[in-house]
């Protein structure tokens, strides 16, 4: 029984060895030696500590440390970011002929040019903060604001992905937004154009297009979309604006649909929830659903002793 099970094995195997040699995309077995996604996870995480440095640092932290703590999180970066940029620079077909020692400068050149961006990313983040703080009510702090809300996470870690966007750095963008969407239920492509005071409330289910563009103080809450219009026409949309832009001072509420690369939402406007819109709204504009009319027919039912005892109530609709 043993040894007919062993061949079962062996026989299953052969199969898929087989399959495998058919040389389709999905048979690539070199990509997994190319990028590590637990390397990415961590050079976020090591960000977070640059960018949040009073929040994320360790406990026995001293002002002395300043220096070398950011020094260290710092070189890990340049270390770790620059080997997943190299990997995926390796199996681009521009650079297919290129010597490693190339590969390896060009990948180094741009985690340094991304480092330099650091301080304008703390200033954009540090409006997208205080753009929650004052948008939210139940929030009791910063603190809590940095430690617990899910949408400032979301947005933190698509700027980070967005200035690699930028320039050009293949797949570990999307891979940083899509690590933002497991952890938050937030879906936003590094490749959206989202200006300062940007705020998502409570977060869940929002998805931001990859040609959005966002203005300056808008606020958007759970299970909005700023998306396509269409895709039917696949790869040959690639490059064109599919996605709104949506000017400064909106509020969205949550629900709400806004779609196509044509469809602009004027500035100083409020979009209601659940609106579905796929043409300009002007500035300054309130858009909403009429409300339905709610029926609710309240019948008499008979109730046994039982039901009463129980404290059971009936409604029939």
């Amino acid at each position: 029984m043993a040894l007919a099970k062993e061949n079962e094995i062996q026989n299953v195997v052969n199969e898929i060895l087989n399959d495998y040699g058919q040389s389709r995309q999905i048979d690539q077995q070199a990509f997994s030696t190319r990028i590590d996604e637990k390397a990415i996870v961590d050079v976020i995480q090591k960000l977070l500590r640059i960018i949040f440095p009073g929040y994320y640092r360790k406990k026995s932290y001293s002002p002395h440390d300043d220096y070398a703590s950011l020094s260290f999180y710092i070189e890990e970066v340049v270390f770790q970011l620059g080997r997943q940029i190299t990997g995926v620079l390796r199996g681009m077909k521009n650079y297919e002929h290129v010597d490693e020692p190339v590969i390896k400068r060009e990948a180094e050149r741009l985690v340094f040019e991304f480092l330099h961006k650091i301080p304008k990313l703390r200033d954009y983040i540090n409006s997208d903060l205080l753009a929650t703080y004052d948008g939210d009510p139940a929030a009791k702090s910063m603190e809590e604001i940095v430690m617990a809300y899910p949408g400032l996470l979301a947005i933190t870690i698509y700027r980070i992905a967005h200035e690699l966007f930028v320039l050009n750095v293949p797949l570990i963008p999307r891979m940083m937004t899509e690590y933002a969407h497991s952890q938050t239920g937030v879906d936003i492509h590094p490749g959206a154009t989202i200006g300062r005071y940007f705020f998502i409330d409570h977060a869940t289910g929002v998805v931001v297009g990859e040609t959005s563009i966002i203005g300056e103080h808008v606020k958007i809450y759970q299970g909005v979309t700023i998306g396509a219009l269409s895709t039917s026409g696949g790869q040959k949309l690639k490059g064109k604006k599919r996605h709104p832009t949506i000017e400064d001072n909106v509020t969205i509420y949550s629900g709400a649909s806004i779609l196509g690369g044509d469809t602009v939402i004027g500035h100083d406007s409020v979009i209601g929830g659940n609106s579905f819109i796929t043409q300009p709204v002007k500035p300054y504009s309130r858009v909403s659903i009429k409300n339905l009319e709610l029926q609710c027919d309240e019948r008499e039912k008979k109730m046994t002793e039982k039901d009463l005892s129980q404290g059971a109530w009936f409604y029939m609709i």
